[in-house]
């Protein structure tokens, strides 16, 4: 185990022990909402002197959420649990083989107003991996500073007009990669529960 590794598992499940963690939610989604579809995300942290997560660009021409920046991940196929789902969509998107990932654990549930109950799943990967990004779903993929993603210094609340409402949202601006919504309000939930930055 690196000591990055330790760290990180050593946060995850001190901060999963506390019960006064701040945690965000869609504003678009009812505390009792029912019917959602089960997914999972996988944040994939690189084990380096920089550690970083790794994120995509969906394709423009994708049906669902096309253009966004994202975790790899996607909905739990029959019997499957959230890190399985985390491991083969991260697999299936690019190229990620589960052994290369040593997971650390599934964290707070994040409900989407797009009818989602996405569990995300923290784990380790290699901070040379080789990815083979999957073109039908993945136009782009980058690594984001672990301490930039994680200080609440960058996470900045906005709010828009959605079907007539207004809602807020969490964004979070790195380089030119605009992160928003339901990728920015995960990590600024794990940033809670892993308080990288005490």
């Amino acid at each position: 185990m690196s000591a990055l590794e330790a760290r990180i598992a050593e946060l995850f499940h001190t901060g999963h022990a506390l019960e006064n963690v701040d945690l965000q939610h869609d504003s678009r989604v009812a505390p009792d909402a029912t019917g959602l579809r089960a997914a999972a995300v996988l944040a994939a942290i690189t084990d380096g002197p920089q550690p970083g997560i790794l994120l995509i660009h969906r394709p423009s021409n994708m049906r669902a959420h096309p253009g966004q920046i994202a975790l790899p991940g996607g909905k739990l196929d029959p019997g499957e649990t959230p890190v399985e789902a985390a491991l083969r969509e991260a697999n299936e998107e690019l190229g990620i083989r589960d052994e290369d990932v040593r997971v650390i654990g599934a964290s707070d549930r994040y409900r989407t107003a797009s009818g989602y109950d996405i569990t995300p799943v923290v784990a380790l990967v290699p901070p040379d991996i080789e990815l083979h990004p999957n073109p039908t779903e993945v136009a782009q993929w980058f690594e984001a500073p672990l301490d930039f993603l994680f200080d609440p210094a960058n996470h900045i609340r906005h709010t828009g007009h959605f079907n007539g409402a207004l809602h807020s949202y969490w964004g979070i601006q790195w380089h030119e990669h605009r992160i928003w919504g339901v990728t920015a309000g995960i990590l600024v939930n794990l940033s809670r529960r892993l308080r990288w930055h005490g």
